[in-house]
């Protein structure tokens, strides 16, 4: 579990998750996966699978929350790769709209990242159909570094693409 502090802003406070938050964390993710069009997870798993997979003990899990506690994001920090890779973070996200959550949640990640000492975050596998999601990291200094050629079955939309994109964390060297 991570160990950082909570750090709030405007109406939202982002804080490590705890055992308690499994409940709110589900409410968040099974509406999403059975949809189907942003996550390459299977839309058939149920709790116990998707709360196993977001709450994994490489994942530093993190929650979104009103002044009412009510749970309305979550995203988990991770090494991109294992050995050689692990100097990268990757991270998954997922926010209701209309509270700020996901750009909150992003810059909290990226903070996160850098402090952990990570020297970039990746993205292997964002929907091309994801605007919003593209939108923001692009907002946010990420760019496209490649592009998966029909590699993301979208339920409604068929074979679409999917990108990498790439921020680095470090000060460019001097």
């Amino acid at each position: 579990m991570p160990s950082s502090p909570a750090r709030s802003g405007s109406d939202l406070l982002i804080r490590p998750a705890q055992s308690l938050d499994r409940e709110g964390i589900w409410r968040l993710l099974s509406p999403v996966l059975r949809k189907g069009d942003t996550y390459a997870l299977p839309r058939h798993w149920g709790r116990r699978q998707v709360l196993a997979y977001w709450m994994d003990a490489e994942h530093r899990v993190y929650v979104a929350q009103t002044r009412d506690h009510e749970i309305v994001g979550t995203f988990y920090l991770q090494a991109n790769q294992k050995g050689g890779g692990s100097h990268i973070a990757s991270a998954g996200f997922v926010a209701r709209s209309g509270f700020g959550a996901g750009r909150m949640m992003a810059e909290e990640a990226l903070a996160e990242a850098a402090k952990l000492g990570f020297r970039a975050m990746q993205f292997n596998f964002v929907v091309s159909t994801n605007l919003r999601a593209i939108d923001l990291w692009k907002s946010l200094g990420f760019r496209v570094i490649g592009t998966l050629p029909g590699a993301f079955d979208h339920p409604s939309e068929g074979y679409v693409d999917a990108l990498v994109m790439w921020k680095d964390l470090l000060p460019p060297a001097q």
